[in-house]
């Protein structure tokens, strides 16, 4: 093979591919720490299958000089662990990709396409001590490419592997090292140069995903209670909660199915507690029942609902934006509810604490929707604002003549506790008078559903405006909801068109007075959804009458890339 010759500028995108049990997840995690502490933006986000062994995973690493913070199909480098990696990425590589692979494992028609280095892995892993050094190897190679320092490397493996014991971790330091110096053996024979700006001040960044956001969130709102039953993509969530309840006084119950776990929540946020339930789309619709109780008793919750692709089990791994409807209809009759869906970081622990202070104020079920995208999804940022936190208190002391439900001007009623005051706190899942008893008075019933539908009214005057990203006189107005904000955000930076602008909802429900404005002010409106419907649009049309012209859906369990937001874009008629 010819000599290779490549200059890497600004930013690099590096994939990682290879079986489940391989060690990918591994290597990202060192991989992204080491870039971030280097004082490179990192980025990274993963893609796996429903296995434990087996199959092909992989995860894009960005290593850049500015701030990254969405995927890419562009591959500059693949790390491949496995024969089938090249197969499973091929429509994502180009003439310029290079390729590293085991020794063996790479077709020999690969090989006279792509820039292929094959290095002996699985070779220098067994005379370290097994098979699963191999990654360490590859993790090493990657970092004396981008420029790492080994103390760097080597504190990154340090802070993985101490807890299992100092043998272990002196053959990963070696497993390391010899990666390290295949890379200084690879590129003293080629011409492979970095040129990308290193910041000192991002070594003191967080690295944080989008799961630790939103937990970060609930440990600022005072959230006290979670119960929840594991379900991917909504896991993660439950063990940062689970990790950190000691430290912040929380209680965590795994309970024993989605129904228990909706209930056991709204048990405790009827005594007072800030709690919060976790899952995913088919355990959610066991959970339906205990939103309408949660609307009829009017006891505040907080749901967080991660989405992947449906309907029944669908894709459990994969990514998707196929619940608005779920968490916009759930629960029998009519109940007011808020949904929010973040799109980044900052966002993600912003809109949790704000939305158990809706769900408190309002006595309410509160939605964040999330996905498996942007649940997994790292990346660097200067810091988390905690000075806006504000933790709304609106419970009430009762006196003997207590009513949990009088009727009141905006439809909230003072919300009082058992054992707080003198008054009894009565709730029924029952149509209920003013104090709470059962009730088959029709004219009573009007009354409380009038005054449950009230509170609609008032959380709209509350409704986070949607972000404007672009110039005010834009022709061209794109729309996305919560992930989608990472590809479109950054497509419209690479485009440049200033006609062109972006409007991002990290609210979805209810929508801003403003919507309909910033939509009729555009020539033509596009919005993109990872789901088959459209939920948002239909969503947009049903609360504003308006029609939105595009739709660019994608459904295959995939995120919305850059080049395919550009692409689409340079295909609609009048576009750029």
């Amino acid at each position: 093979m010819s000599k290779i010759s490549q200059v890497f500028t600004g930013d690099i995108s590096i994939v990682l591919g290879g079986e489940a049990g391989q060690g990918i997840q591994t290597v990202e995690n060192i991989l992204v720490k080491a870039v971030k502490n280097s004082g490179y933006h990192v980025f990274s986000t993963k893609e796996y299958m429903s296995r434990v062994r087996g199959g092909v995973n992989s995860t894009l690493i960005r290593a850049s000089s500015s701030p990254v913070r969405s995927y890419v199909d562009q591959i500059d480098i693949l790390v491949a662990l496995s024969e089938d990696a090249v197969d499973h990425l091929k429509s994502r590589l180009s003439t310029d990709t290079l390729i590293i692979a085991a020794d063996g494992i790479i077709k020999e028609e690969y090989k006279q396409i792509f820039n292929v280095i094959e290095i002996p892995l699985m070779e220098i892993a067994t005379q370290i001590g097994g098979p699963i050094f191999s990654n360490i190897i590859a993790a090493g190679f990657i970092s004396k490419i981008l420029n790492i320092p080994t103390e760097i490397f080597d504190k990154c493996i340090t802070a993985m592997f101490k807890r299992k014991g100092e043998k272990i971790l002196k053959k990963d330091i070696q497993a390391g090292k010899r990666g390290y110096q295949l890379a200084e053996t690879f590129l003293g024979e080629n011409n492979l140069r970095l040129d990308i700006g290193k910041n000192e001040e991002i070594k003191d960044h967080i690295l944080i995903n989008g799961t630790e956001a939103i937990g970060m969130g609930c440990i600022a709102a005072e959230c006290k209670f979670m119960s929840a039953y594991p379900m991917t993509p909504s896991s993660p969530l439950q063990l940062f909660i689970a990790q950190n309840a000691d430290d912040f006084e929380i209680i965590f119950e795994q309970s024993e199915d989605e129904i228990a776990a909706l209930n056991m929540a709204l048990g405790a946020s009827y005594t007072g507690v800030r709690s919060i339930t976790a899952t995913s789309g088919s355990g959610f619709a066991l959970m339906e029942e205990a939103v309408g109780l949660s609307g009829m008793i009017e006891v505040p919750v907080v749901i967080y609902l991660a989405q992947r692709p449906g309907p029944a089990v669908g894709l459990p791994t994969r990514t998707a934006q196929e619940d608005l409807n779920l968490a916009l209809y759930s629960g029998t009759g009519e109940t007011p509810r808020a949904i929010f869906a973040p799109g980044t970081m900052e966002d993600a622990f912003q809109v949790t604490w704000k939305a158990f202070n809706l769900a408190d104020k309002y006595q309410i079920p509160v939605f964040i929707l999330s996905d498996q995208y942007f649940a997994d999804t790292y990346y660097n940022i200067p810091s988390i604002n905690i000075k806006d936190v504000i933790i709304e208190k609106n419970i009430v002391k009762t006196n003997k003549n207590y009513k949990r439900y009088k009727f009141t001007e905006n439809g909230i009623s003072p919300r009082g506790i058992p054992g707080f005051g003198e008054g009894m706190v009565v709730v029924d899942s029952d149509e209920h008078d003013e104090e709470g008893h059962i009730t088959e008075d029709l004219e009573i019933r009007n009354q409380m559903v009038d005054k449950r539908l009230k509170k609609l009214k008032y959380m709209k005057k509350e409704a986070l405006k949607p972000e404007l990203i672009g110039e005010d006189d834009y022709q061209i107005l794109l729309i996305g909801w919560g992930s989608t904000f990472g590809p479109i955000s950054e497509a419209l930076e690479k485009m440049g068109n200033k006609k062109i602008a972006f409007l991002n909802y990290k609210q979805v429900y209810p929508l801003h007075e403003d919507t309909r404005g910033y939509l009729e002010k555009a020539d033509r409106t596009v919005i993109f959804e990872n789901n088959a419907t459209s939920q948002f649009s239909n969503l947009i049309k049903l609360e504003t009458g308006f029609e939105i012209d595009t739709k660019i859906l994608k459904y295959n369990g995939m995120p919305f890339s850059v080049e395919e937001v550009i692409h689409n874009m340079h295909s609609i008629e009048g576009g750029v």
